[in-house]
């Protein structure tokens, strides 16, 4: 077991639903252990041990746990069993009885085997990177579809751990005689009602999704483009949406501050409006269902013209974040627009030195579809903006048109669904060159064309 540092940062349980008995929300306050299983993991960016920590650790805080004690367990090989090997599960389990702590998170993926018996050798509750992040998914939805698409995805977890450890679980229910037969175990009545609860919730995500498309379609009519921010958590989203439409979506310096979609009007510098939609951060080892679950909050990146990838240029493990946000972006069926319909926003420039600030700054210059800001600061937004717009004018072609001083209606109407690439005002009219996609350009035509000089 490595070297550790420790943590004094003090506070307590918020309310919330306890997912699987495995928080105490009576206590008021708990006190934890964070220890994460380093293990190589081949063909995939090596993540710096310390930082795996200090995420998890992070993790932690964001629901308010007292961390008394952090540490990286290297591991040889993966026990069945336990996971950890039997010496750093005597050491933990000594600090854990000297500092009274009623709960360690293990930074890393645990079977229900493992997780019994670690919380059997240790006297306290166990919970895994999957549970720790649903602990903190339950406290922070605030929509009703964000709700149940956390409980979907803890009743998931959950049924996979019922398992015969708890003697509740042992006991005989009995029936009432005459419906016959020996009654069912408590735990097949458990599994039983969590997969009927996961069909109810699972049949109301559909409803959701289903109004979601009715919105979708109603915006379609408009028409204006959606830019789906996408990014690793606490990669600065929040922020750079707040900097770009002056909304006020919560924007801190914590794990998962963002939970439910938030969608704002966003005006580019040649008069376009776009729809700009701010979702849930992506973390490493995301459990797949996890994923599912909040596949209705982030279909707004599916519906997307173009896909922000924000990323968190400071952190010592920008690169493998990256990767992390393409791997789930892959798997939820995106891969082919990875190359096509993204831009790679370099954020937290503010916080580099002067020589990073210069490698970053070149790195940004050198690809079309990169650029390097600061959503605090506001350096690189006008960049940004630009880059938006031309890259949604991908699609459009270049009409001249002059239109009358008089008829504000199709000027206004050009300057919201194209994007303005010139203007000379003449004695009468104004003679604009607007790129438009084909079927906005249909749609003026019919509203406006009997009325304007279309140049060939």
């Amino acid at each position: 077991m490595s070297k550790t540092n420790r943590t004094g940062t003090r506070g307590k349980t918020a309310a919330g639903t306890d997912l699987n008995g495995s928080l105490d929300r009576e206590a008021g306050k708990l006190r934890a252990v964070v220890v994460h299983p380093e293990q190589r993991r081949d063909g995939r960016p090596a993540r710096k041990a310390m930082a795996r920590l200090e995420e998890a650790v992070g993790l932690a805080l964001a629901i308010d746990l007292e961390v008394v004690h952090n540490a990286v367990v290297r591991l040889t090989q993966a026990r069945p069993a336990t996971l950890i090997g039997k010496g750093a599960i005597e050491a933990l389990g000594q600090l854990i009885t000297e500092q009274e702590v009623g709960l360690c998170v293990i930074d890393g993926a645990l079977t229900p085997i493992q997780q019994r018996n670690l919380e059997r050798a240790w006297s306290c509750k166990v919970i895994d990177r999957t549970g720790l992040i649903l602990e903190i998914f339950g406290e922070r939805a605030r929509t009703k579809e964000g709700q149940l698409q956390v409980e979907l995805a803890a009743l998931t977890y959950q049924r996979s751990r019922l398992v015969r450890s708890w003697t509740h679980l042992e006991r005989q229910r009995g029936g009432f005689g005459f419906l016959g037969g020996p009654g069912e175990r408590q735990l097949e009545i458990d599994r039983r009602l969590t997969s009927e609860r996961i069909a109810r919730i699972e049949r109301e995500l559909e409803k959701v999704k289903r109004t979601r498309a009715l919105h979708r379609k109603a915006r379609q009519r408009v028409p204006f483009p959606v830019v789906a921010l996408v990014g690793y958590t606490n990669a600065g989203k929040s922020t750079l949406f707040n900097r770009l439409t002056r909304a006020g979506v919560v924007a801190r310096d914590m794990l998962f501050a963002t939970l439910d979609p938030t969608m704002r009007k966003l005006v580019l510098p040649g008069g376009r409006e776009v729809i700009l939609s701010d979702t849930v951060g992506f973390i490493s080892e995301l459990p797949t269902g996890l994923v599912a679950a909040f596949r209705a909050t982030l279909e707004e990146v599916f519906e997307a013209g173009l896909i922000l990838h924000v990323r968190d240029v400071a952190h010592p493990d920008s690169e493998a974040q990256r990767h992390d946000v393409q791997r789930v972006l892959e798997e939820m069926g995106l891969e082919e627009r990875l190359e096509t319909d993204v831009i790679e926003v370099l954020n937290k420039v503010d916080l580099l030195d002067a020589e990073s600030r210069g490698l970053v700054a070149a790195q940004a210059a050198r690809r079309a579809d990169s650029v390097a800001v600061s959503a605090v600061t506001g350096e690189g937004l006008d960049d940004l903006l630009t880059l938006i717009e031309r890259r949604l004018a991908r699609d459009q072609e270049v009409h001249e048109i002059s239109v009358l001083h008089s008829d504000g209606a199709a000027l206004a109407w050009l300057y919201e669904h194209g994007s303005v690439v010139s203007r000379d005002d003449e004695t009468d009219c104004a003679r604009l060159r607007v790129a438009l996609n084909a079927e906005d350009w249909r749609r003026f035509q019919r509203q406006h064309g009997s009325r304007l000089r279309i140049h060939a």
